[in-house]
């Protein structure tokens, strides 16, 4: 096992649905630490940077819209294999698939909507982290 770093974003689903403080529960009962947590309100221009990956898929516009329609929390979480630790506390993207007691299998409201993203790698999630947080902002344990 090595000590990891992921980006976990609540989406603005659960957030307005006030769902934070049971995600962040889950997050800390399956042995994660959120090192830095953040409220904010992302803008067209954000969203679009951070997924650009996606920006040719078809999904693209309404990824962005659905991301700017409200309030996210963005976090760093730390802990052993976070990376993979945090997707499996996630559970499949879609919730229909997602397994019982995972984020997505209880809070999900689609596909779309489906209240958390995780990064998928370690090149991911440094690049993740490092779009929103500072050094600075990042309290390691």
């Amino acid at each position: 096992m090595s000590i990891e770093k992921t980006l976990s974003i609540i989406k603005p689903d659960a957030t307005s649905r006030n769902l934070t403080g049971q995600i962040n529960s889950i997050i800390e009962k399956s042995g994660l630490k959120i090192i830095a947590q953040k409220r904010i309100k992302l803008t067209k221009d954000i969203a679009s940077r951070f997924y650009e990956v996606h920006k040719n898929r078809p999904f693209f516009q309404d990824l962005v819209s659905f991301m700017i329609s409200g309030p996210v929390v963005v976090q760093v979480l730390q802990g052993d294999d976070a990376i993979a630790l945090y997707r499996q506390v996630m559970g499949a993207t879609n919730p229909e698939e997602a397994e019982a007691g995972t984020i997505r299998k209880q809070f999900a409201l689609s596909i779309e909507a489906n209240s958390v993203h995780g990064s998928d790698s370690t090149d991911n999630a440094n690049k993740e982290i490092s779009f929103f947080f500072a050094e600075t902002e990042l309290y390691e344990s």
